[in-house]
């Protein structure tokens, strides 16, 4: 038994076995059910053929007998039947009658014996209804059996009744109704077919048995060269494979089992590749866990430390199998709200803030992330803590608290009134004490106040859009609880409060820096008009002589003694009126620019602006000879400004552009050039003026010093160094800018930009 077990075994184990011998069971069977059906049909083919042979030879017997039957020569008949029995393949002849009776026999003894109809012989034809008269080949052999060692084949044959028979006195009378007068009763030996036959089945089993070893032997080599042996190379380099090496790849055939060789080597390549990406995996968790700067630790429902990263080792004196509550806090029992035991009940994870002590006595914060551990059946056997390190964040905490503390009181003590805006619909979520003493309304009442509500008058769309942008409003008018309005300027921070954006607005009380401003720019139109004064006086005297003109006119006509007519007095008196009006505009001209300005905001065509300024200083640009060209844009838009104080702006950069055309012509002489060119242009945005001179220019290394106060490039006597700065103020604070090139032709170029008109937000009455 132990024997078979080991051969079913090595059965099992062996693949060359479980085809082999399948291999060999099907081909002997195949081979020797050709052999059987091969003898099998040798075997009925010459019996086929004897029986054919019988028939034929019967067939002759009778045509040989058919002349001494007729002739009823009986010795004729008996000599012709002996010397039929004496052929070699021939074992008896009988001629049997119509009645059973043996007429002819090859044997003595069996002469006129009375065969019965029962027997074999007469069932040929009469075991049919009605009795055959021409059994077929097969029906005619009537026995196969041995007689005497041999197989002998019995044949009959029926003797047809002829007329010649039924009329032939010389025989017996037959009656021409019968079909049948007899039979012919043949035995032929087998010996002779029996031996090819044997022969035959010989030499089959020899063919047979040489074709199947033949068969198996050449299957087998097959098999071992087109199968066992890649096979094998195959099992070989999965062994390999699955020790983690790399192999060499081979060229295989492009068969199934080449194709398998492939995508085992290719399998094996991703094997090793996954085995190497695994194994770094590995690494990189062993890696992490060691390396990860919180503290990581697992433990058993006993609550004892089966595995800990070297983040915990460095900071607490712990060995494996130790409490965790005894390494974290020196406990003597467990915590009482312990996420460990929380997720060994529910098996979830679970977040917590635990305090305790390293070590060294420093006292620690952690967040603690609990999590669970299965086994391979799903089964809870460990939990892993984390806990991450926020000492620092607590004591942040504090910090900020105190921070927090010291930028509340820093808000409410700002002597600025701050806001916080809501930006959605820029009503007052908080504001500091400043905001309360200058406004005259409580905290609570602000707070339930819209922004815009404390503007006296404004464009409401121009400033929310100013706002959304970011832009500082320089100057607008608020007005308190009281009633009382005064000017400030806003400034506006995007920023977020309890996680909503707002906007943080920032409103300075501009209204006594607005009256030094305006005192200081009186003081600056004061001293233009002081130094036009010889300009101004010679526009005067022109009307002036122009009156005194028509008036001497008339006095010499007087003198004469004789009236003027009616037409000179006409003419006089019209041009007396054009004159006055003309000295009046001058005088009402001097008196707008010297009053005081109001900060009021309209919407202005600086062309006008410039033309007026012109108008006013034309006169001291023609005494010296300046020319000046204009460049303007008649589609310009209209900018908000107060127009007499950019006619201040314009007037105090001709003087400029005047004073260094004289400079450069004191330097190089009366040939130089004496131009000033005037330009307006706009795009979507802004409205740009132009000043270009071909005076001295302005060195690169100043374009930002001159608009500084009291910087002058002048000599000592003829500047005050207000001029550019006063009119740089004046333009940022209508939201524009000033900037400075020179030609490269000599001289500068002053860019004056302003705002488009509803661009920006300003105050207003």
């Amino acid at each position: 038994m132990p024997r078979m077990a080991s051969l079913l075994d090595t059965f099992r184990g062996r693949l060359i076995y479980k085809i082999s011998i399948p291999v060999a069971f099907i081909l002997f069977a195949s081979i020797f059910l050709w052999s059987f059906y091969h003898l099998k049909y040798q075997r009925n083919s010459t019996i086929e053929s004897l029986t054919t042979g019988a028939e034929r030879v019967s067939n002759t017997i009778k045509l040989g007998l058919h002349y001494a039957m007729m002739l009823n020569s009986r010795d004729d008949i008996q000599a012709i039947v002996n010397n039929l029995s004496k052929l070699q393949e021939i074992r008896g002849v009988r001629i049997i009658n119509k009645r059973g009776e043996v007429m002819f026999t090859s044997n003595p003894g069996q002469a006129h014996t009375v065969i019965p109809q029962r027997d074999m012989l007469c069932q040929t034809c009469h075991a049919y209804r009605p009795p055959l008269l021409a059994p077929s080949q097969g029906d005619a052999i009537y026995k196969d059996s041995v007689e005497n060692g041999e197989r002998v084949l019995r044949l009959v044959s029926p003797i047809q009744n002829e007329p010649g028979c039924s009329n032939n006195a010389a025989c017996h009378d037959h009656r021409p109704e019968e079909k049948i007068l007899g039979v012919l009763d043949l035995g032929f030996s087998l010996a002779e077919a029996d031996t090819l036959m044997g022969e035959s089945r010989q030499h089959t089993f020899y063919l047979a048995f040489i074709q199947f070893v033949v068969t198996f032997i050449t299957l087998s080599l097959l098999f071992f060269v087109l199968i066992k042996r890649p096979i094998n190379s195959i099992i070989r380099d999965a062994r390999q494979l699955s020790t983690g090496k790399s192999i060499r790849r081979r060229e295989h055939s492009p068969d199934e089992i080449g194709q398998l060789a492939q995508a085992i080597f290719g399998m094996g390549e991703e094997l090793i590749s996954k085995n190497n990406q695994i194994s770094l995996q590995k690494n990189l968790y062993q890696d992490l866990f060691e390396g990860v700067p919180c503290i990581i630790t697992v433990q058993d429902r006993d609550f004892r430390l089966l595995r800990f990263n070297k983040a915990f080792e460095d900071r607490f004196q712990a060995r494996i199998g130790e409490f965790c509550y005894k390494a974290y806090k020196n406990r003597d029992s467990k915590c009482p709200d312990c996420p460990v035991e929380k997720t060994f009940i529910t098996g979830l994870f679970h977040t917590t803030e635990e305090s305790g002590c390293y070590r060294d006595g420093s006292k620690a914060h952690w967040i603690v992330n609990t999590a669970p551990i299965y086994d391979s059946e799903g089964n809870l056997v460990a939990a892993m803590e984390m806990c991450l390190d926020i000492t620092e964040r607590k004591e942040l905490e504090s910090e900020v608290k105190r921070s927090e503390k010291k930028y509340v009181d820093i808000f409410n003590n700002i002597p600025s009134a701050v806001f916080v805006l809501d930006q959605a619909d820029f009503s007052i979520r908080d504001c500091n004490r400043s905001a309360v003493h200058i406004y005259g309304w409580e905290k609570s009442e602000l707070t339930s106040m819209s922004f815009l509500d404390l503007f006296a008058a404004v464009e409401k769309q121009a400033l929310i859009k100013a706002m959304k942008k970011g832009l500082d409003i320089d100057q607008a008018k608020h007005i308190t609880k009281t009633g009382r309005e005064f000017f400030v300027s806003v400034r506006t921070t995007h920023s977020e409060f309890n996680k909503r954006k707002v906007y943080l607005v920032a409103v300075s009380d501009i209204s006594k820096r607005l009256e030094t401003e305006q005192q200081l720019i009186q003081a600056s139109k004061m001293a233009t008009l002081g130094e036009m004064a010889t300009g101004v006086a010679h526009e005067i005297n022109q009307p002036l002589a122009v009156i005194q003109t028509s008036v001497d006119l008339i006095k010499r006509s007087l003198n004469r003694g004789s009236l003027p007519d009616e037409a000179l007095l006409r003419r006089v008196t019209e041009l007396v009126v054009a004159q006055v009006d003309r000295a009046t505009k001058i005088i009402g001209h001097m008196r707008e620019f010297g009053r005081k300005s109001e900060a009021h905001l309209d919407e202005v065509d600086l062309n006008t602006v410039l033309r007026r300024s012109f108008d006013f200083f034309s006169q001291q640009l023609a005494l010296r000879t300046i020319d000046v060209a204009w460049e303007l844009d008649e589609k310009l838009p209209a900018v908000r400004c107060e127009p007499n104080r950019m006619e201040q702006v314009f007037i105090n950069f001709l003087i400029n552009a005047r004073d260094a055309i004289e400079d450069r012509a004191a330097r190089e002489g009366r040939e130089s050039p004496r131009r000033i060119t005037l330009k307006t242009m706009h795009n979507q945005d802004y409205v740009t003026v132009r000043i270009s001179d071909t005076g001295t220019g302005v060195p690169e290394t100043l374009y930002t010093r001159i608009f500084e106060p009291f910087f002058t490039t002048k000599q000592v006597g003829k500047g005050t160094g207000l001029g550019l700065s006063i009119s740089y103020g004046i333009v940022k604070e209508y939201g524009g800018a000033i900037n400075v090139v020179n030609n490269e032709d000599g001289g500068a170029s002053f860019f004056i930009r302003l705002p488009v008109a509803g661009d920006r937000a300003g105050g207003g009455e």
